[in-house]
């Protein structure tokens, strides 16, 4: 059996760029569909772009899952615009995050199979959490 992983990413900053922080839950899929967490991330990162902060959030969240040995990996993020680079659905622009995705295009070796979805907020709140967090916690 292969392991599965869904992992939520969220990455913040408070002005833009500003103080910014990280937020990853790493969960089990089960063949019955039920998740169990295996991995919490909460870090602050400095001064960051929102995006950069997204594209760090998943970088974790694929190293957490490559040190889990899973095969099967699922991120979930609130960022529409880092999905679908991610995706491959649009163009990096940025210098800053294009480095960013080569990481995350290397980390993607590490796996059978890997997609990249978007989710509203609301169903990224465990993650949201833990960014405000590591961003208050390190002010």
């Amino acid at each position: 059996m292969s392991k599965k992983v869904r992992i939520y990413t969220d990455g913040g900053a408070r002005g833009n760029p500003g103080p910014a922080g990280i937020g990853v839950v790493v969960t089990e899929i089960k063949e019955s569909g039920e998740g169990t967490i295996l991995k919490k991330i909460s870090k602050y990162l400095g001064r960051a772009t929102n995006n950069q902060a997204e594209y760090e959030a998943i970088i974790a969240g694929l190293e957490a899952a490559k040190a889990l040995k899973a095969e099967e990996v699922e991120v979930i993020s609130d960022s529409e615009l880092v999905v679908r680079q991610c995706q491959g659905k649009y163009k990096i622009k940025d210098p800053e995050l294009a480095k960013l995705f080569v990481k995350i295009w290397n980390l993607r070796q590490n796996f059978k199979k890997i997609t990249f979805n978007h989710t509203l907020r609301a169903g990224n709140k465990e993650a949201d959490a833990l960014v405000n967090q590591a961003i208050d916690q390190a002010s």
